[in-house]
C-alpha cells in the first residue's frame, strides 16, 4: 500500500496519454499552436502499461486516462483492454471533451472502460464556440448520447466563467439531471496558459444561483475525491470542485503520469520524477523506487494553499488537469 508522509493512502493514478487536444479552450491552452510531440518522446501503450502494473501491484485501485484529449491518441481501447485484462477489479475512467466519443464510446466500454467525465461548459452554440475556439456543440452532445447508449457512468464537468457562461448554471444543471449524469462545477484554475482576462465564479456564487430554484443539502466530500457534494430530495447529487479551499488537499489520493513519463505528486507543484528510462530499461525495481519516492514526497497542500499563489505555471494539458 502506498502512503505519503501525511498518512494519506494513494490509490488513484491519472495517466495522460497525450498532450494533444482538438480544442483550444480559453481556460487551458488557448494560445498553444497545434503541434505534435515526437512519437519517440512518448511512452508507448506497452510502456505505460508496464508502469500501471507496478502501480496496481502496489495498491492503485483506480485509473483515469486523460490528456490533452485522450481520444485523439489512436487505439486507446488497446490500453484499456491491457489494464482491464490484468486487473478487472480496477476502476478505469476517462476524462474527455466528448468530441470523438460517437465513434469510440462502445469499443471503449467493451475494452473495460467504466466511466467518463465529459467537459460541457455551455449548451449554446456560440458560447461553446467562443470557449473552445471550435464549432463543437453538436458533436459533443452526440458524444454524450453515445456514452449514455454505451452504458457508461457519466459525470459532466463545467467551468463557469463570469460574463461568458455564468447565465447557464441552471440550464447545464437541468440538462445533466435530465440524462442522469452528475454535474460538477469546477472553479476556474488560474494558470499562465489561459486567456488572461478570464474570471471564474466561486462555488458559493454557483450554489446561490441553484438555491434560488432548487432545494438541496450539502452531504460532504465524495470519498477521497475532490468534489463537495449536494443532494436533492429526489436523490439527485451534484458537486463543486474548489481547489482554493483550505481543505481541498486533505484526502488527496492521487498521482499523475504524463505521456512522456513524468510522475507528478501534485497538480499545482512543478516537481516531478521521470520513470521513462527505468521502464524502457525494464528496471522494475528502479521504477518502483521512483514511485515510492514521489508518493512519499507528495506535498501536504497545493501551492495555492501554502504560498498563496494566484496563478499556476503548470500546463494542465500535459498533466491531465
Amino acid at each position: 500500500m502506498l502512503r505519503d508522509r501525511f498518512e494519506r493512502k494513494v490509490t488513484y493514478l491519472r495517466v495522460s496519454v497525450t498532450e494533444r487536444c482538438n480544442f483550444r479552450c480559453r481556460y487551458c491552452m488557448s494560445e498553444k499552436p497545434f503541434s505534435w510531440v515526437p512519437k519517440e518522446n512518448l511512452l508507448s501503450y506497452e510502456e505505460l502499461f508496464a508502469f500501471i502494473k507496478i502501480g496496481i501491484d502496489n495498491g492503485i485501485e483506480k485509473i483515469r486516462l486523460t490528456g490533452g484529449e485522450p481520444t485523439t491518441r489512436d487505439n486507446l481501447d488497446e490500453l484499456i483492454a491491457m489494464i482491464h485484462t490484468y486487473a478487472p477489479h480496477v476502476d478505469i475512467g476517462l476524462t474527455t471533451n466528448g468530441f470523438l466519443l460517437p465513434e469510440q464510446a462502445k469499443k471503449l466500454k467493451r475494452a473495460g472502460l467504466r466511466r467518463v467525465n465529459i467537459s460541457l461548459d455551455s449548451l449554446e452554440r456560440e458560447t461553446l464556440h467562443y470557449i473552445t475556439q471550435k464549432n463543437v456543440l453538436d458533436q459533443v452532445l452526440a458524444g454524450i448520447d453515445a456514452a449514455v447508449d454505451a452504458g457508461l457512468s457519466i459525470k459532466l464537468n463545467s467551468v463557469i466563467l463570469r460574463d461568458i457562461n455564468d447565465h447557464e448554471i441552471l440550464p447545464l444543471f437541468e440538462y445533466a439531471k435530465g440524462i442522469g449524469a452528475q454535474i460538477r462545477y469546477i472553479e476556474y484554475m488560474e494558470n499562465i496558459h489561459a486567456t488572461t482576462t478570464l474570471q471564474g465564479l466561486r462555488s458559493d456564487e454557483i450554489i446561490d444561483v441553484l438555491g434560488r430554484k432548487y432545494s438541496f443539502i450539502p452531504i460532504g466530500k465524495e470519498s477521497a475525491g475532490p468534489a463537495n457534494l449536494y443532494e436533492m430530495v429526489d436523490g439527485y447529487r451534484f458537486g463543486t470542485i474548489e481547489p482554493h479551499r483550505h481543505d481541498f488537499c486533505e484526502t488527496c489520493d492521487r498521482l499523475r503520469l504524463s505521456a512522456e513519463g513524468d510522475l507528478i505528486g501534485c497538480l499545482y507543484f512543478e516537481g516531478a520524477k521521470s520513470i521513462k528510462q527505468a521502464i524502457r530499461d525494464g528496471n522494475i525495481d528502479q521504477a518502483t523506487k521512483i514511485l515510492e519516492e514521489v508518493v512519499f514526497n507528495k506535498p501536504e497542500k497545493n501551492l495555492w494553499g501554502i504560498e498563496n499563489v494566484e496563478v499556476s505555471s503548470r500546463a494542465f494539458y500535459r498533466t491531465g488537469g
